[in-house]
């Protein structure tokens, strides 16, 4: 061998990727969490398509039927369940070399294709409603939730909360939206502002310990809601209302809580610069 291809044989096997490559192949437990909330967003995408399938093929004009919806929905929440769980799981026993990007890839399944496909089955249908308008809609949710996730890898805040909506909570909203109005251009405008705060700078605060706690409550709270909603029992519509109107306000009520906050701050040190 020459010294020429010597010098090319080392720079090729500079160019190899070097580490514990066998490791990234390694599944851990936090990565069945990310499979188990990537599955739960197909199947709820499966199910919401096969209402319409169902429907157009018996001739009738179609209508969303609230079992179908209510299934995706506690699909969806399972997935947040897995979603919240899987970070806990890594930090406590051990994450594998591709956890992240398994954990990213599922939420953009289950809370961002999933509900944008959920707003085309809701108003695509609806021929009071521009089609354009609904597909930009739900292509705002998608985008806006591939944003916040790319973002969230690459930035950090200094407080270590959330810079903009978190995903599944921005996901819950429109479905929150979802059940709680009719299809209409009205009921579909606030879904813009769903996405406006999935790539906003406000930041909303991490669940840690007993707000952890708290978020998971919540959502096993919308399950048994969203459970007798689906089974048409006594109650289900007037459980599902408040619960879908207690996630918007909660959504809504947080950013506006911060504006206000930063505000009483800038004034505090507007009053100590005047007095100094």
């Amino acid at each position: 061998m020459t010294t020429a291809d010597a010098g090319w044989s080392m720079d090729e096997a500079d160019d190899e990727p070097r580490g514990p490559v066998g490791k990234a192949f390694r599944l851990s437990a936090a990565d069945s969490l990310s499979l188990g909330n990537a599955l739960c967003g197909f199947l709820a995408v499966c199910v919401l398509a096969w209402s319409a399938i169902t429907s157009l093929q018996s001739g009738a004009k179609f209508s969303a039927d609230p079992r179908f919806f209510g299934t995706a929905v506690v699909l969806l929440l399972l997935g947040a369940t897995c979603d919240l769980f899987d970070g806990l799981v890594a930090r406590k026993f051990r994450a594998s070399a591709m956890g992240a990007e398994l954990d990213n890839l599922a939420d953009v399944i289950s809370f961002g294709f999933a509900p944008a496909f959920m707003i085309v089955i809701w108003a695509g249908f609806n021929p009071k409603i521009p089609f354009v308008l609904v597909m930009v809609a739900a292509a705002s949710v998608l985008l806006a939730g591939v944003i916040r996730l790319a973002r969230f890898a690459c930035v950090k805040t200094k407080s270590g909360d959330f810079m903009g909506l978190p995903i599944p909570m921005g996901a819950m909203t429109v479905v929150a939206i979802v059940l709680l109005f009719p299809p209409s251009i009205w009921t579909v405008l606030p879904i813009f502002g769903v996405s406006y705060l999935m790539v906003s700078r406000i930041e909303y605060p991490k669940p840690k310990g007993n707000l952890a706690a708290a978020v998971l409550a919540w959502m096993m709270i919308n399950v048994a809601c969203l459970t007798i909603w689906a089974a048409g029992l006594a109650g289900g519509d007037n459980l599902i209302k408040v619960g879908a109107a207690m996630q918007v306000a909660i959504v809504a009520a947080i950013p506006l809580r911060i504006l206000m906050f930063k505000r009483e701050k800038r004034k505090e040190r507007k009053e100590a610069e005047r007095i100094g």
